[in-house]
């Protein structure tokens, strides 16, 4: 049997580590560096309802992304390939600072470094055959430059966002309008049932999912998504 060596390296990884995946921060030179990315399913009513769930019937639920899904400061979302039926899908960004366990509601916002714009792409199509099949949905949310984002605003500089306009657009055209008040389980609350389930850590992030009016993208479509006292992001699809 033919057996090739591995060369050591310097640094002790026998493969190139990859690049930490991180967020910028408006106005500023430095960077955050993202430890997990939680996503929360269906926390607004409407979009619930055109899912063709019941949001009184339902605690929340959350999947991952993966932290190189962000794309910081983008300005294109590529088509992903093996779908024919990609979705956008608006969402405030929280970035914690802090973590723990068993995090109380009335502390969770205290692990808070700040705010951005993002958006949770979604190949829906793929997301539907898993639905049918009742397997996980990687393959329709965590791919490739699946999550662009804007930087992130601190705290000290924009408090905690809890209410005001979240919408998208689509070639000059709302498609998606909300506003944060409408969140069924706010910041704190997603903070705080997140830490009964995982270990939260500094560098976590956590997109509070999506108001209605979600839809499919085509090649050549511009899209402006926005969430008031936080910022815009517009980002052609190539």
């Amino acid at each position: 049997m033919n057996t090739v060596a591995t060369e050591s390296r310097p640094d002790g990884y026998v493969i190139t580590p990859p690049a930490q995946a991180t967020l910028s921060i408006a106005d500023s030179a430095e960077l955050f560096p993202v430890h997990r990315v939680y996503c929360v399913g269906r926390n607004y009513a409407a979009h619930a309802v055109e899912m063709g769930h019941d949001p009184d019937k339902e605690p929340p639920f959350f999947f991952q992304k993966n932290p190189d899904n962000l794309v910081p400061d983008a300005t294109s979302f590529p088509y992903p390939k093996a779908s024919k039926d990609v979705h956008h899908e608006v969402e405030l960004l929280v970035a914690l600072k802090s973590g723990g366990d068993d995090i109380a509601v009335e502390d969770a916002l205290d692990c808070v470094y700040g705010y951005g714009v993002s958006l949770d792409m979604t190949r829906r199509d793929l997301q539907g055959e898993m639905k049918k099949l009742g397997r996980p949905w990687e393959i329709g949310k965590a791919f490739e430059m699946s999550a662009p984002a804007g930087p992130l605003y601190p705290v000290s500089k924009i408090g905690h966002p809890t209410d005001g306009d979240i919408w998208l657009k689509i070639n000059e055209e709302t498609r998606q309008s909300g506003d944060l008040n409408q969140m069924i389980w706010k910041t704190a609350e997603m903070i705080s049932i997140l830490s009964t389930l995982f270990t939260l850590q500094p560098g976590d992030v956590i997109m509070t999912g999506t108001p209605a009016g979600v839809g499919p993208v085509q090649r050549g479509d511009r899209m402006h998504a926005h969430v008031a006292g936080v910022g815009d992001l517009h980002l052609t699809v190539d």
